[in-house]
């Protein structure tokens, strides 16, 4: 079992007709932009793909259109997390017959749990569904209210879930991401999920990043982790600051439906977003347009 995921992964959005239902055929075209402009992975039904926003049934279909797009060097990271214990099961199970890379699960957001034993718990028989995939704990405060750092899921997790690789953290807590990283030996591989803070996962040891602008600014962050690896900071801090201020505009826009919008503009129609999400209208689509010209994101985003 290879475990060890490397580089960029993207989050691809999970494409949607005008119908609102889901336009498997647009998959392959995300999975070509994403080869050529280098990125190593797809983790795909997660927050960007609004995984929890689709049905069972949808996220397996999406799941099996993902693998037959992926060539063997994209690497497809499977999101089972669900409300239901049992759905995540059945998705994870699923994730491993079509022949996925890994897997990952955020913690449960409603009844969540009070402490790190019964979030290792309840991760358990999610990774044992798939035995096979290297499993990632998907660690997301923001969206999921569960705080339970890193590091205390790692320490106790370990030697109880015989397939766990590390974690996918979308957090600020910069103290706990390089505290993971030693858990263990620093066996585990935590994979750095801020894009507009990545310079910081950089310096503090991660080897992989997962976010959603990886869709479409891949060329900009590979060009920040050469900077790095150079020795050259000071361009490495000019091109994270040109990914903060293409994400604030973003952010002022809607954030995810902007994501959306901006693969449009770039060729790739993933459609609109789903309620209780906003989609964007024709004219904030055209402002949100104009305000990425001005601060020329378009001379650095990916192309089809």
């Amino acid at each position: 079992m290879n475990s060890r995921l490397h580089g960029l992964i993207a989050a691809p959005h999970t494409p949607f007709g005008t119908d609102g239902e889901v336009a498997l055929e647009v998959i392959p075209k995300i999975a070509s932009l994403l080869v050529r402009n280098g990125v190593k992975g797809a983790f795909v039904c997660g927050t960007t793909g609004e995984g929890q926003s689709l049905t069972l049934t949808e996220r397996q279909r999406i799941a099996s259109a993902w693998r037959k797009a992926a060539p063997p060097e994209l690497k497809l990271i499977v999101h089972v997390g669900h409300l239901s214990l049992g759905e995540s099961v059945v998705l994870a199970r699923h994730a491993q017959e079509i022949g996925a890379d890994a897997i990952a699960t955020l913690a449960p957001s409603f009844f969540r749990p009070p402490g790190v034993a019964e979030l290792v718990a309840w991760c358990q028989p999610i990774a044992a569904a798939a035995p096979q995939l290297p499993f990632y704990y998907y660690h997301m405060p923001a969206m999921t209210g569960v705080n339970i750092s890193a590091t205390d899921f790692l320490t106790h997790g370990d030697g109880k879930i015989p397939t766990l690789a590390g974690v996918k953290f979308t957090h600020e807590d910069l103290m706990d991401y390089g505290r993971a990283l030693e858990v263990a030996g620093g066996r585990f591989t935590i994979l750095f999920g801020r894009d507009e803070i990545i310079l910081a996962g950089l310096a503090l040891g991660s080897v992989g990043a997962v976010g959603s602008t990886y869709n479409f600014a891949a060329p900009l962050y590979l060009r920040l982790i050469k900077a790095f690896e150079s020795g050259d900071i000071a361009a490495a801090r000019q091109d994270q600051k040109k990914a903060r201020d293409f994400i604030a505009v973003l952010h002022r826009h809607g954030g995810l439906g902007a994501g959306k919008a901006v693969m449009k503009m770039l060729g790739v129609d993933c459609g609109p977003v789903r309620l209780p999400l906003r989609a964007m209208t024709a004219a904030q689509e055209a402002q949100l347009k104009a305000d990425l010209e001005g601060i020329k994101f378009f001379d650095y985003a990916s192309r089809p």
